[in-house]
């Protein structure tokens, strides 16, 4: 760690001052070093206090970070108390930061300057938009993260009596969150900021999955199949029945509640406009989520003419393997041969989630050559539960633990078997899981001195830019030899293009949802279930998918500014360490940290 290091060069300073007059003239050299651990410490003892404020404001984070003591709170960011909080927290961080002298902070503190203060002034400037009136939608809901934690296979523990107790308090504050959530969509509906009714339809089925008339048809029932061995059989008996009262008279009342609103309140309410555009000041909004997911200050029109020169471009690669292939028919025949064929598909889930184990393997193998840095926490393959595979995207990605204990999870999406092609694998391998979002959330977590607000905060446009870089690397990777191989990361490419055009299109274009969806069943071979959720993605999280492609294209740029300024002296792992080993940055930040590893090369 540079601060340790720094304390050793201060203590031989000062040692060798004390042996008298004739090493005078070295005290400045130990004021300077003294006032640069001093001020190296000051800044560290300011993020950790900072990082601690943030997940005792949200606790659900806090599990996630290994951190237990909140295990047993939810947290509610729709209070008037919690917003209060966390402006006058961020207000003070900025005024802090304000005095401390980057100058004289080691060069991987100078890194974590930019991106905290970037936070912090991101995060004071989003207060200026009523997010808190959308709090819940059909692809990112605390319902979601309430099922996931409570099923027993996520981040929150159930080894011991107090972990089921924990839980039970975690579900007496969902509890009050749906209070909160309700109170704050009536405050939108008085606004006229509500969502589409089309996304509304679909979040009434999923909290409908959830009720249940007996505890033991509930996925919260599912920890109760490992209760903890050291209790007696009365303790077992006893923590069961509270455990299952609290499912009965906490979570359900809650989530039927919640079900109830939406379908006779919420519902009527919602719009018939589906962009971002039909709410007030909704362009001004759509263009801050825009930069806010991005990480940079593009034009939104600039991001829609990106995207089409991008579809473009990969059209074209896409009939060159089409002929490679020697397909007869057009490209839009050949689409439909791809998405129809059977002989693209697995006829079992199980089949297609023992596809992607094999995968694993084949691509771990060839990794040591293209990384110096590797994580110590492995990766698993599972399904998509069934509560949320109507709508959750085709794949997604959960980090492991921070100690490695429980592994990062790569979830596939087996809901339509046909949306999920075999040559469609090898890219989805490598952007969900090594080297893309296992490889490069694991390493980030497990940095060592490095503050933890770096190891499990994040930005968009790095995580997923990362991923979409990974893919590209399969390329000298050499895992797409097979043409089919290559034409499905093609395919992904071109999903995160078409974003580009239609989440812009959907929000400051004024595209309706049924424009959004023709436009990608016209320049992609998706299958029509995975365009639908795509097109209603964004619509619900707008900006969010623009991160993908512009992300993936600074990495890109910079990796070629460095492999010209350097020539020889390039070296590919060097340059993913730099991009791997200080968390997730901003994209400004990420472009001065590679511009200032180059000039040190040169010097």
């Amino acid at each position: 760690m540079r601060v340790a290091k720094l304390a050793v060069t201060l203590a031989l300073a000062l040692g060798t001052v004390a042996c008298g007059p004739a090493q005078a003239p070295k005290e400045p050299m130990a004021d300077a070093a003294q006032a640069q651990v001093s001020m190296e410490q000051r800044y560290l003892d300011l993020v950790g206090r900072y990082f601690d404020d943030l997940l005792a404001l949200d606790p659900i984070s806090a599990t996630f970070a290994g951190r237990s003591q909140y295990n047993h709170l939810f947290g509610n960011e729709l209070t008037e108390e919690y917003l209060k909080a966390r402006h006058d927290l961020n207000s003070k961080m900025l005024a802090d930061l304000d005095k401390i002298d980057a100058a004289q902070l080691s060069e991987q503190n100078r890194v974590g300057y930019e991106v905290i203060r970037y936070d912090v002034q991101t995060a004071l400037k989003a207060e200026t938009y009523p997010s808190r009136w959308l709090p819940l939608n059909q692809f990112y809901s605390k319902v979601f993260t309430l099922v996931q934690l409570g099923s027993g296979e996520s981040a929150q523990p159930f080894d011991t009596e107090q972990d089921f107790d924990n839980f039970i308090g975690r579900m007496q504050g969902f509890a009050q969150w749906v209070d909160s959530a309700i109170e704050r969509m009536d405050q939108g509906i008085e606004s006229k900021v509500v969502l589409p009714r089309v996304l509304v339809e679909r979040m009434i089925p999923q909290i409908q999955a959830q009720l249940v008339q007996s505890p033991d048809d509930s996925i919260f029932a599912q920890p109760l199949q490992n209760l903890p061995e050291a209790l007696g059989d009365d303790q077992r008996a006893a923590l069961k029945a509270r455990y299952q009262d609290a499912i009965m008279t906490v979570l359900m009342p809650a989530l039927t509640k919640l079900e109830g609103y939406l379908t006779q309140i919420y519902l009527p309410a919602s719009r018939g406009s589906h962009g971002w555009w039909g709410l007030p000041n909704g362009k001004e909004w759509y263009q801050f989520l825009a930069n806010e997911n991005t990480t940079t200050q593009m034009p939104v029109a600039q991001i829609h003419e990106l995207g089409l020169q991008e579809v473009a471009r990969i059209l074209e690669e896409m009939d060159r393997v089409r002929q490679q292939v020697g397909f007869e028919g057009d490209l839009s025949a050949f689409f439909e041969h791809l998405g129809s064929d059977p002989e693209f598909f697995f006829t079992t889930k199980q089949d297609l989630v023992d596809g992607y184990m094999g995968l694993k393997s084949r691509i771990d193998a060839v990794l040591p050559g293209y990384f110096d840095v590797s994580p110590k926490a492995d990766y698993v393959v599972k399904p998509v539960e069934p509560f949320r595979e109507r709508s959750a995207a085709g794949a997604s990605y959960e980090a492991p633990s921070p100690d490695g204990v429980r592994p990062g999870v790569f979830y596939i999406n087996t809901f339509n078997l046909k949306a999920q092609p075999k040559w469609g694998m090898t890219t989805l391998s490598l952007h969900e899981a090594a080297p893309g979002h296992h490889f490069q959330i694991a390493i980030k977590q497990e940095l060592e001195g490095v503050p933890e607000f770096q190891r499990f905060g994040g930005y968009t446009a790095f995580e997923e830019g990362w991923a979409l870089y990974a893919e590209y690397l399969g390329i000298e990777m050499g895992l797409f030899s097979d043409p089919y191989q290559y034409f499905g990361k093609l395919s992904d490419e071109m999903l995160r293009a078409m974003r580009l055009v239609v989440d812009t299109g959907l929000h400051a274009k004024g595209w309706s949802r049924e424009q959004a969806i023709q436009y990608m069943l016209d320049n992609s071979p998706l299958a029509k279930t995975d365009v639908i959720a795509e097109v209603e993605r964004y619509m619900a999280i707008p900006g969010q998918a623009l991160s993908y492609k512009v992300g993936q294209l600074k990495i890109l740029e910079l990796r070629a500014y460095a492999e010209k300024e350097l020539g020889d002296r390039f070296d590919l792992k060097a340059f993913h360490n730099q991009v791997l080993t200080s968390g997730s940055l901003p994209m400004a930040v990420l472009e001065r940290k590679i511009q200032l590893w180059v000039a040190s090369l040169r010097a």
